[in-house]
């Protein structure tokens, strides 16, 4: 996973950022979508709503300071035969929010959960689940609606 160097902490919590002030400053989709080709995964069709199979995902979360680019991106699909929040990048966004919580809380470092998602996802999964289902407010940050 790479890392944005000017998506610091206090960028972070600033109530006025958005993924989308760093979203295709460096990669555009047409370079995005040649990724599953290059990890072996056909494109998938009809890839919208609940028919989502796959998400080119960022390793470590733009909410994380994750970079916006090809080496902190990979196509995330499956598994087959589930409902659209059952897939892996719906719960791996649970963890995103859950993580990007404790990180502008103070209590992970941002350099912490940025090197532990890029590591491994799964690891704060049991946490980020307690964490969600603790009150109607932290369910909000992890599922929340645009």
């Amino acid at each position: 996973g790479a890392i944005n160097p000017a998506v610091t902490l206090e960028v972070l919590r600033n109530p006025d950022f958005r993924t989308g002030c760093v979203r295709d400053c460096t990669t555009n989709t047409k370079q995005k979508n040649t990724l599953y080709g290059k990890y072996g995964i056909p494109h998938p069709t009809n890839n919208v709503n609940a028919n989502q199979t796959c998400e080119l995902d960022h390793l470590v979360s733009l909410e994380l300071g994750g970079a916006d680019s090809l080496d902190n991106l990979w196509p995330q699909c499956g598994p087959a035969g589930v409902t659209l929040w059952e897939r892996f990048f719906k719960i791996k966004d649970m963890v995103e929010n859950y993580l990007t919580a404790e990180v502008k809380s103070g209590d992970i470092p941002l350099d912490t959960a940025q090197k532990g998602i890029a590591l491994d996802w799964t690891q704060f999964l049991a946490a980020a689940k307690t964490f969600c289902a603790a009150s109607p407010a932290n369910h909000e940050i992890c599922f929340p609606t645009f």
